[in-house]
């Protein structure tokens, strides 16, 4: 029979308490007391029933995510990273893909809820009033990754997307394209698509270029809808020479397009994209794009949340994170 703390106690002398004080805090514990129960957890290789510990110290060791695609790469990167971190810390990973869907969102909001996770990570999407008054309802800490709210204090963690957009674009500037369109998200249900659209704005309107609207088509979130994108941009603007996507997703969208269309990548348009998922260093030509610390976002957003539980307040609220410019076989010259 699986062995309990009662047999940890019996087999080291002490009082369960004791046990329970030598897995919590060790430090609380005379260290003759403490080796003998970690011998008794070793001889009896006994392991404490998470539910039981639940119950008695309020709190799961779990936190939960909240991710709108699961089959995005980007998402793999950041799903590592916190995933490193738990292990640090001591939680359990729970993961739920929304589907961008509000009804489903709100759901598991409920179900993380009901299986009593000490605090969620919201990625990569707007935080709709309702989004926060469910939580907050629910009195569950979060933490925004990769997204932000300035109606709410909540803690968060990304990059500053304006600014990676803006040094995206003024890299092909300098390359000495003056014609450049752009893929993006678009500025509804988006939260990164406003702010690196205002970056390729304010790049083009410092360099006195033009950036009409013929000049900017927006996708959905997959490779295809940035194909049929890139066909309705160069059919509109056929003279562009450089074309900023606000992912890399987008850009390999965009790249097989003009590769279909006998159009040479970077010969005559230069790509960039933005992300730098493993994919971006694969792919033909690789991939010029603007890095995010994917890894470490997912990372700090779990250490993050872990100081707000810990200690009720963050240091820092918004926090975020820099970019890199990473120069590789999609750009050139002009």
């Amino acid at each position: 029979m699986k062995a309990t703390i009662r047999d940890v106690a019996r087999l080291a002398e002490v009082s369960i308490s004791t046990v329970s004080r030598v897995m919590n805090a060790p430090e609380t514990v005379v260290a003759s007391k403490r080796d003998r129960v970690l011998e008794a957890i070793r001889q009896l290789q006994y392991q404490p029933n998470a539910f039981a510990r639940a119950l008695i110290y309020k709190k799961s060791y779990t936190l939960g995510l909240l991710i709108p695609d699961i089959e995005n790469l980007y998402y793999a990167g950041i799903i590592r990273g916190m995933q490193d971190a738990c292990n640090k810390l001591g939680y359990s990973l729970m993961i739920c893909n929304t589907d961008r869907d509000k009804d489903r969102l709100l759901s598991y909001i409920d179900a993380f809820h009901e299986k009593q996770v000490d605090g969620i990570v919201f990625a990569s999407d707007m935080l709709h009033p309702e989004y926060y008054e469910k939580l907050t309802g629910c009195r569950i800490p979060f933490v925004l990754l990769s997204t932000h709210s300035y109606e709410y204090e909540v803690p968060s963690i990304e990059v500053d997307d304006e600014v990676a957009a803006y040094d995206a674009v003024k890299f092909l500037i300098e390359l000495g394209h003056k014609d450049i369109g752009m893929i993006g998200f678009g500025h509804h249900h988006s939260i990164a698509g406003p702010p690196r659209y205002h970056g390729f704005v304010r790049a083009l309107t410092e360099a006195g270029l033009e950036h009409n609207a013929d000049r900017v088509k927006n996708a959905e979130h997959r490779y295809e809808d940035a194909y049929q994108a890139a066909h309705e941009l160069f059919s509109d603007t056929p003279g562009l020479t450089a074309v900023f996507c606000v992912a890399d997703e987008f850009a390999m969208g965009t790249i097989s397009y003009l590769k279909d269309r006998g159009i040479l990548v970077p010969g005559q348009v230069s790509v960039i994209g933005f992300d730098n998922l493993r994919m971006a260093n694969m792919f033909i030509p690789k991939l010029t794009t603007i890095a995010q610390p994917i890894y470490q976002l997912g990372y700090r957003a779990a250490e993050k949340l872990h100081e707000l539980l810990s200690t009720g307040e963050v240091a820092v609220l918004r926090e975020k994170m820099q970019h890199k410019l990473i120069v590789r076989e999609s750009s050139r010259e002009r």
